[in-house]
């Protein structure tokens, strides 16, 4: 029945079965460590079934299983493992590729953390090397892959630039040559974008961000295939105590009910928010892919189904007094960090960039300080581009 559920359907339904709870509609929190048995035969059995048992919640647990089903399924994987962040999921799937000495491509505009995982843990500690490409063009992987080539890392469409890969095209380059390819998701979610059937080996997701959409959760997924999601079940996530908390699970499924509503709203805010950006005076460059003027838009259309609420623009302003008065005037969209919630934010890249990255990796990822990303929530559309605009006219260019 499954394979013929419609996306809102699935996510409402999918993984769940009211009759082993009483009947109740939203599934029970098993907030417990451990779970027992009724004779030695049945631990005994369970032991020798550890992926697919409930022995200890560091392993599985039942609402978290339902979470991750439904995830799996809304990907088009054959199974999930959460993590307690995203960072979890991306660090875990990274460390199921390597091997001491292995070499990495990876596009240089990935998350800032996941940049800094490769660059100044990987590499220091266990001699990862790892090359940096823009990902606009397939050839640039082709031509970096090396004999110890183990993973190519993508992100599309990738932190702050927004710019793209061809998912599919990489996908089978690397599949040629005996590659496995991790992609970040995040932006697009597993609802407008399906690398999985692009070829690509795993899936990240921060589930902070539109999975979660209430910006009240910290949480991470890989997503893939029964035995690469087995491993990292196994290692990545079980030895190193890396396990999904009930509570945060819990709190995942109630956002899956309404993701494909707030999704559409996220989109259609965002569109509108872009389009008046486009026209300003004090904007000069706008990075989002839904945009007609964007200059991967072919791309964009060919492996997206939709558009989600962040993006970035510039602002014609060089001045840091400037910059800072148009960031401090803004009303409804708040200073932070993270995106994705049901609320607009406003975030400069380059403040924590600049804190993270070596000036020539800064210089080298294209960001300004003029560079602004907002992430567009589900406020009124025209309330969020009037605060947009009272702060934009403060400016004196």
């Amino acid at each position: 029945m499954s394979k013929k559920l419609k996306t809102e359907t699935l996510l409402q339904h999918f993984a769940e079965d009211r009759s082993k709870n009483n009947g109740a509609v939203v599934p029970p929190i098993y907030q417990n460590s451990l779970f027992t048995f009724a004779s030695w035969e049945d631990i005994d059995a369970a032991f020798d079934d550890r992926l697919n048992s409930f022995i200890y919640t560091r392993g599985k647990n039942p609402t978290v299983q339902i979470v991750e089903e439904k995830l799996a399924e809304l990907a088009g994987g054959e199974k999930a493992q959460l993590f307690p962040s995203g960072m979890g999921a991306i660090s875990a799937a990274i460390f199921s590729c390597l091997k001491s000495g292995d070499h990495v491509i990876a596009i240089k505009n990935i998350y800032g953390p996941a940049n800094n995982f490769l660059n100044s843990y990987l590499k220091p500690k266990f001699g990862i090397d790892i090359t940096y490409v823009s990902g606009d063009d397939p050839k640039q992987f082709e031509q970096e892959i090396r004999e110890n080539t183990s993973l190519i890392y993508l992100e599309s469409p990738s932190s702050v630039v927004f710019s793209l890969q061809d998912i599919k095209a990489v996908a089978d380059l690397a599949k040629a040559n005996g590659i496995k390819t991790i992609i970040d998701n995040t932006w697009a979610t597993p609802l407008y974008q399906k690398p999985l059937a692009m070829g690509v080996d795993l899936e990240v997701h921060s589930c902070s961000k539109y999975i979660g959409g209430h910006s009240d959760i910290v949480a991470g997924v890989v997503i893939g295939n029964a035995e690469l999601i087995d491993s990292i079940s196994t290692h990545e996530m079980e030895w190193i105590g890396a396990k999904m908390a009930p509570m945060e699970a819990w709190l995942i499924l109630r956002s899956l009910r309404t993701l494909t509503l707030r999704m559409e709203r996220h989109q259609s805010n965002a569109l509108k928010v872009a389009s008046f950006l486009t026209n300003h005076s004090e904007v000069i460059k706008i990075n989002y892919p839904g945009l007609p003027s964007f200059k991967q838009q072919e791309l964009a259309q060919k492996q997206m189904t939709g558009y989600s609420g962040l993006m970035s623009f510039e602002l014609r302003t060089k001045n840091l007094d400037q910059i800072k008065l148009f960031v401090n005037s803004l009303k409804l969209f708040s200073i932070g960090v993270s995106w994705g919630g049901h609320e607009s934010l406003i975030y400069a890249p380059a403040i924590s960039y600049l804190k993270e990255l070596s000036p020539e990796q800064f210089e080298g990822m294209g960001i300004s300080l003029g560079d602004m990303r907002i992430s567009v929530g589900l406020e009124n559309v025209d309330d969020l581009i009037e605060d947009l605009n009272q702060s934009l006219s403060l400016i004196n260019s």
